[in-house]
């Protein structure tokens, strides 16, 4: 995962709580910034890059995901009081997407570049990830050059939030999966699961979790990073065993729709 350093604050994007604003950085790109201080924490940027990097593996398009390093002293340029306190609570590496120029968000009234194998696809790789973020109200997700791009993955993996994480986060059921924008779209889930789950072996887990820098991780060095590490490696293996609950459980709202 390329590292980039920002070299301006562009403007704010006042969607959702986590206010992330438009960065250019020093190769001259223009990236959305998922900035460390905000309220849904580090952990949302854990989710940011591990799922931008599974949907990547899996063939499913997705901005590409960088670590932005910002200075706290961009802030000094930014007459909003409130921009101002959520640059200088980043300084260090934050998560980033590149921005898509024109892109307009997905909406399911025109579902446009969405054929029933992909949706089926999107919402295997929601279910497996817990992805509680990707509704009607919110599909998270754009239209560019008429593909379908996936953007914002902060509130995937949501029980790593839980103060018991890992302990019964792999078995937990995922209800929330029967509100997904694109499951009334979908083929089988069961056909996308025998599709998908091949290719995520265990190296492909470890190349997901890999970029999340160590002090995302909390602990105090490396050694207890790649710890922490190692815990979501475990439980999306374990999410992964055969027969995929998760998979079963997303078919089956499926049915229910129909």
């Amino acid at each position: 995962m390329r590292t980039v350093h920002a070299t301006r604050y562009v403007t704010p994007l006042r969607e959702g709580g986590s206010m992330p604003g438009l960065v250019e950085a020093d190769d001259d790109g223009l990236y959305v910034v998922k900035f460390r201080g905000a309220g849904q924490g580090l952990k949302a940027l854990i989710a940011e890059v591990v799922v931008g990097e599974l949907a990547r593996a899996l063939g499913l398009r997705v901005p590409e995901v960088v670590l932005i390093e910002v200075d706290p002293l961009l802030a000094a340029a930014e007459p909003d009081p409130e921009i101002q306190e959520l640059v200088q609570a980043s300084g260090g590496s934050n998560a980033a997407l590149d921005f898509l120029p024109g892109a307009l968000p997905f909406s399911p009234a025109t579902p446009v570049g969405v054929t029933p194998e992909l949706a089926a696809e999107v919402v295997w790789l929601d279910a497996l990830t817990a992805n509680v973020d990707r509704t009607p109200r919110n599909p998270n997700m754009l239209v560019w050059h008429g593909e379908l791009w996936l953007i914002d993955h902060g509130a995937a993996l949501y029980r790593h939030h839980a103060a018991t994480w890992p302990e019964g986060a792999a078995a937990a059921k995922f209800a929330l999966i029967a509100d997904h924008v694109l499951l009334p779209f979908a083929g089988s889930i069961l056909e996308a699961d025998e599709r998908l789950a091949p290719k995520l072996d265990h190296a492909t887990l470890s190349a997901a979790v890999a970029p999340v820098p160590d002090d995302w991780l909390g602990g105090e060095g490396a050694a207890e990073a790649a710890v922490a590490r190692e815990i979501y490696v475990e439980y999306l293996t374990e999410r992964l065993h055969a027969p995929r609950a998760f998979a079963a459980e997303a078919e089956e709202a499926r049915r229910e729709l129909g």
